[in-house]
């Protein structure tokens, strides 16, 4: 966009446009801004402060001749419109978009909007009678929303900044969207790292808080993500391995790749390689969280932060799953326990399964496999494979198993070891 010539008395006005106090109520902050806001499209100056990427805005929507009383132009009609969609790159994330912000804006009757790079709205979605009003200000499918056409709003600025952008109320420079308040995050090219567009959500006073921004921000980051890993499946590929046993984060070894997953993605692929049938939305929240005020959308970013780290078609939806096979310590010990291959089992066990996990669903499954090897070891009674399991770290303080390696192997140090187990027990019991 080519500069012109400031308005008079710009010059005076870059010290005195400075955010107001922090904490102060954004839509409130807004309704006092509207006088000035006024004042300044019709004058050129203002008296009251202003944010700075609001100030920006102003002056680049004046220099491109934009007026209070414009209104969007629809560029992209029918076919069109359909097929330049089904071309951008943006395209390719949509699912990804609509998963994460999808119901967020569907339930706090809010629109989801995607744009590209020129600011033209690509998709619209989320609550009819919310797309219904937006749709007298020609907020739809293939209007122009650049703030060189319309002035300040967050998807024509995040994309003419390049950053995360959130406009409220009267902060919009045409007076038809002061109702409003919408946030939005640019999506780049993880390749170039240029601009393909931009992530939205645009709504009334209900988008009013910093977690809004921060949440479309998120979804943004998790779009590149998935951008920079969408490459063609290789044919062919075997099963994933997966170490869980004795490690608060699993390792993931897939296609010649060894990942470290977070303990929260660990607890997940834990939990899926465990389900490979796949689990709902709420059966993976009740598994995962002992907070049952945990809200879903949480779970949907951690799970979209996951799909991006797996690579494209590894985990899908509607229930949850992993796509390839995956071949897990944890499953390798309760196949041998099956079959009596107790040795077999112990070799293989190299601890608690995510011993730092609190998810529910983890946990029991950590105390079915421990429980299970415990009583196996005691069963068969072999002393090598009772000290083995004493003498680790997991199994220092296990009276059973203390108890029946000294019954099989009754040494001065078993015997002390047994004896001070007791004492701490009966302590305990006594306090």
């Amino acid at each position: 966009m080519s500069r012109t010539a400031p308005p008079s008395g710009e010059a005076e006005l870059t010290e005195s446009w400075l955010a107001l106090e922090p904490g102060a109520d954004p839509v409130e902050r807004a309704r006092v801004l509207r006088r000035a806001h006024e004042a300044f499209t019709e004058a050129g100056t203002v008296s009251r402060p202003v944010r700075a990427v609001v100030a920006d805005s102003w002056r680049r929507s004046v220099h491109a001749g934009v007026g209070p009383d414009g209104t969007a132009s629809v560029e992209l009609t029918d076919g069109d419109l359909g097929t330049y969609r089904s071309e951008h790159p943006l395209a390719r994330v949509m699912p990804l978009v609509r998963e994460l912000l999808g119901s967020f804006a569907a339930d706090g009757e809010h629109l989801l909007a995607v744009c590209d790079a020129h600011g033209r709205l690509l998709w619209v979605e989320g609550h009819p009678a919310t797309r219904r009003l937006a749709g007298r200000m020609n907020f739809v499918p293939g209007a122009r929303w650049a703030e060189s056409a319309v002035g300040t709003n967050a998807p024509g600025t995040a994309v003419a900044v390049g950053r995360p952008v959130q406009v409220f109320a009267a902060e919009h420079f045409i007076r038809r969207v002061h109702p409003w308040t919408c946030a939005a995050a640019p999506v780049h090219d993880p390749r170039t790292g240029r601009v393909l567009g931009a992530v939205d959500i645009t709504g009334g006073n209900g988008l009013a808080h910093p977690h809004s921004l921060g949440f479309v921000q998120a979804v943004a980051r998790a779009a590149e993500s998935q951008l920079a890993l969408l490459t063609p499946q290789r044919p062919g590929t075997g099963a994933a391995e997966l170490t869980a046993l004795g490690r608060d984060e699993a390792l993931l070894r897939t296609d010649g790749r060894r990942v470290r997953l977070s303990r929260r993605h660990s607890e997940i692929v834990v939990l899926l390689a465990h389900h490979p049938e796949g689990l709902s939305g709420d059966e993976l929240l009740c598994a995962l969280y002992e907070d049952e005020t945990v809200p879903p959308v949480t779970l949907r970013a951690e799970l979209a932060r996951l799909r991006g780290i797996l690579g494209p078609g590894r985990l899908a939806s509607r229930p949850y799953r992993l796509t390839m096979p995956v071949a897990s310590d944890a499953a390798v010990v309760e196949r041998r326990l099956r079959a009596g291959a107790v040795t077999a089992a112990a070799a293989e066990y190299a601890g608690p399964l995510l011993p730092g996990s609190r998810a529910p669903a983890v946990a029991r499954l950590r105390r079915r496999l421990a429980d299970g090897l415990r009583a196996a070891l005691i069963a068969c009674g072999d002393p090598d494979l009772l000290a083995d399991w004493a003498h680790a770290p997991w199994g220092e303080d296990d009276f059973d198993i203390w108890r029946a390696l000294a019954a099989v192997r009754p040494t001065a140090a078993t015997a002390a070891r047994l004896a001070a187990l007791e004492s701490e027990l009966t302590a305990a019991d006594t306090w």
